[in-house]
C-alpha cells in the first residue's frame, strides 16, 4: 500500500500545538519530598515530531510564546535542539496574573509506586492560538507540507485552538497534505463542552488520512457505541478495537490508517507493550511484549511519529506499525516526554529484541 504523499515539500511535518514546562524530580522519586528537580520542554505534539526530526525529516512547529519570557527562551532552544523549525506570535505577559507556559509536574514512579501528574495550566498562552496570526497560504501553498499531525490536546484545549486546528487541516487538505489526528480524550477539557468539540473532531475526522486512539477515545469524542473496555484482557481489548474500528470506517470512508497502542501494566518499569493497525482491508497486530520503562510518558506519542515516519519513508505497512511500537518503547526509556533516536539501527534494534553494545 502507498499513501499519495505531496512531493517538492519544505516540511515533511507540521504539528500546531501548545508548547510546555515538564518539572521532574530525580530518580524517579515523588515530587512531594524532592528537592532537586528537572526542567523540559514538552508537548504532545512535538514529541510525535521528535522521532522523523531526530531521523532527519524537516519539522515545522506553530505555536505561541509569551513575550520576552526566559521559559520561552528556554522552549525555543530546546525546539532547535530538536532540529525544529517554529513560528508563531509573541503575546504579551500582561503582568504577573497575566499569560504563561503550562507546566506539568511529573514524577516518573519506581516499581510498586505509580507515577503521578498534576497538571497547571492556568493562563496558558498556547489557548490564544488563532490562524490569523499564522500564513497558512504561505506555509502550506508555498513552503509545503507533507503531513500535518494533531492531537486532540490542541483541538480541545479552547474555544480558539478548536477553531485553529480545523483552519489548519481545512489548509492542509486544501493543497493536498496528509492529516493525522490522534483523538487523545481528556474528561476535564471536554467537560460541558460535548456538543462544541464533538462538531469539531467530526470535521477532523472528516478531513484525516491517519487517525489513532484506543475505542473509548472513538466512543467519546465522536459519540459512537461500543463495549465496555474496564477491566478485559489485551486480547479482548484487540477485538474490542477492531470492532469499534469497522464502525469508524463507514463514517469516515476517507481515513487510511487506524491505529492505537496496547499497554499494560505490570509495575511502574515493567510493561506489556503492543499495537493494533488497519491500512486499507489489513489488519496488522503487534501482540503485546514486555518492554523496560524508565518513564512511560510519551510511549504513545512515540509509536505515532514511528508510524508517521514509517509512511513518510514508503516502507510497507507492516514495518510501519512495529517501527512505532519500537519508537513508543524507545521513547519510555527517555527522562524527556520524547525519543530522541540515534539513528533508524536503534529503533529497529528494539524491534528485534537486541540490546546487545554496539561498539
Amino acid at each position: 500500500m502507498g499513501m499519495n504523499i505531496k512531493q517538492g515539500c519544505r516540511y515533511s511535518v507540521l504539528v500546531p500545538t501548545s508548547m510546555g514546562l515538564r518539572v521532574t524530580p530525580e530518580s524517579g522519586q515523588p515530587v512531594q519530598c524532592s528537592d532537586v528537580l528537572h526542567l523540559y520542554a514538552t508537548s504532545a505534539e512535538t514529541n510525535v515530531a521528535s522521532i522523523p526530526s531526530y531521523l532527519g525529516m524537516p519539522v515545522k512547529v506553530l505555536t505561541a510564546f509569551v513575550k520576552d519570557s526566559p521559559f520561552a527562551s528556554f522552549i525555543k532552544s530546546n525546539l532547535r535542539s530538536r532540529g525544529m523549525d517554529f513560528e508563531g506570535p509573541e503575546v504579551e505577559q500582561g503582568g504577573p496574573w497575566g499569560y504563561r507556559h503550562q507546566i506539568n509536574v511529573a514524577d516518573s514512579g519506581y516499581g510498586s509506586r505509580g507515577p503521578r501528574v498534576w497538571n497547571d495550566r492556568a493562563g496558558e498562552v498556547g489557548r490564544t492560538l488563532d490562524a490569523k496570526d499564522f500564513d497558512l497560504e504561505r506555509i502550506f501553498g508555498e513552503e509545503g507540507v507533507q503531513f500535518v499531525h494533531l492531537s486532540g490536546l490542541i483541538a480541545a484545549l479552547s474555544p480558539e485552538t478548536g477553531r485553529f486546528c480545523l483552519e489548519v487541516v481545512r489548509a492542509a487538505k486544501k493543497y493536498g497534505s496528509l492529516v493525522s489526528f490522534d483523538l487523545n480524550y481528556r474528561a476535564s477539557f471536554w467537560k460541558d463542552r460535548e456538543d462544541e468539540l464533538r462538531s469539531i473532531f467530526k470535521e477532523i475526522c472528516s478531513l484525516a488520512d491517519v487517525l489513532v486512539g484506543n475505542e473509548e477515545d472513538f466512543q467519546l469524542c465522536l459519540g459512537l457505541e461500543g463495549p465496555e473496555a474496564g477491566g478485559r484482557d489485551l486480547s479482548a481489548k484487540i477485538e474490542g478495537f477492531k470492532e469499534m474500528i469497522m464502525k469508524v470506517r463507514a463514517q469516515y470512508p476517507c481515513v487510511s490508517v487506524f491505529a492505537t497502542t496496547l499497554r499494560q501494566v505490570i509495575d511502574t518499569n515493567s510493561h506489556k507493550w503492543g499495537a493494533v493497525m488497519l491500512a486499507d482491508d489489513e489488519w496488522q497486530v503487534v501482540e503485546p511484549r514486555d518492554i523496560h520503562v524508565l518513564d512511560r510518558i510519551g510511549g504513545g506519542d512515540g509509536f505515532v511519529g514511528g508510524l508517521l515516519y514509517g509512511i513518510l519513508k514508503g516502507w510497507e505497512p507492516e514495518r510501519w506499525i512495529q517501527f512505532g511500537w519500537a519508537s513508543g518503547a524507545l521513547a519510555t526509556t527517555f527522562l524527556t516526554d520524547y525519543a530522541q533516536p540515534a539513528d533508524e539501527e536503534q529503533v529497529w534494534s528494539i524491534w528485534n529484541g537486541n540490546a546487545r553494545v554496539k561498539r
